[in-house]
């Protein structure tokens, strides 16, 4: 069978999925993959879809800003929960399991606002690529009932792609994000005050002109992982680079070329998790 013939029917089992659904509310990111599972909910049940994204101390300001403009792209109503994770000790201990304790807190937010609204689902956007890794947080989508149609359907990454770009979709190119906490090694406390350090120093790097940034929250020092496409740019950078990463509170930082958790396979770098 050839590659598009079985991207069509995939994309048709998608269609399905969300269909039978009845109506939706969706986990949204901003990210490539909830965006898509968005779209085609729009596409399929109109008004009978929302996007639901965490307010969250992990959720960097400047993509909070980026979903709110996508959903309005798309015209899909948008609700923003605040989530309380961060009142959750096992959350902040970091042992490994951090992401479960995130997405059930952002169920159990979603979940009483979706049935007071009328919604018969929840979902969110995992896909195959997911199942490689571990994702603590599938558990919690599992305790709560939210369905993941992207990945029933068979839809990897590189369909997730195609289907931004085939759609036009603003963030079909988008690289792939994780959020702030995600840069904690694991066995390090999650605080408020090493999340706004990490926020702060890739902003910066962001404005500088980096597209897929990492800042890796390692006490005084910062590992900066950029695209491997980027890190000649970011060497350029020299003292600029360096400067815009002392301001955020780092004393030292090493650079390094980003390198995904599929990539790395067992190894995850400086105790990420979940990206």
């Amino acid at each position: 069978m050839s590659r598009d013939l079985s991207y069509q029917r995939r994309l048709a089992e998608l269609r399905r999925q969300v269909r039978a659904l009845e109506s939706v509310a969706v986990a949204f990111s901003g990210g490539v993959d909830s965006a898509v599972l968005l779209h085609v909910a729009r596409a399929e049940l109109g008004d009978g879809v929302a996007a639901v994204i965490a307010d969250s101390p992990s959720l960097p300001r400047e993509e909070l800003v980026a979903a709110r403009a996508l959903a309005r792209w798309m015209g899909v109503r948008l609700h923003e929960v605040a989530t309380t994770e961060m009142e959750e000790s096992r959350y902040r201990a970091n042992r490994g399991d951090r992401c479960y304790f995130c997405k059930a807190a952002l169920f159990s937010a979603m979940l009483p606002w979706a049935r007071e609204q009328g919604f018969s689902a929840l979902a969110f956007g995992e896909i195959t690529d997911d199942l490689l890794d571990d994702r603590p947080g599938a558990r919690a989508a599992g305790e709560f009932g939210v369905v993941a149609p992207l990945r029933q359907a068979d839809f990897d990454k590189s369909d997730v792609r195609r289907y931004a770009r085939d759609a036009g979709l603003p963030v079909a190119d988008k690289p792939a994000g994780a959020c702030l906490a995600s840069r904690i090694p694991v066995g390090s406390h999650v605080t408020l005050a090493k999340l706004a350090r990490v926020e702060a120093a890739e902003a910066a790097l962001h404005l500088l002109g980096l597209r897929q940034v990492r800042v890796r929250h390692l006490g005084d020092m910062a590992r900066v992982e950029v695209g491997q496409d980027e890190l000649e740019t970011a060497r350029a950078l020299g003292e600029s680079l360096r400067a815009v990463v002392r301001d955020a509170g780092f004393a030292t930082m090493e650079l390094h070329g980003y390198v995904s958790p599929a990539q790395r396979g067992a190894s995850r770098g400086a105790g990420e998790q979940a990206e």
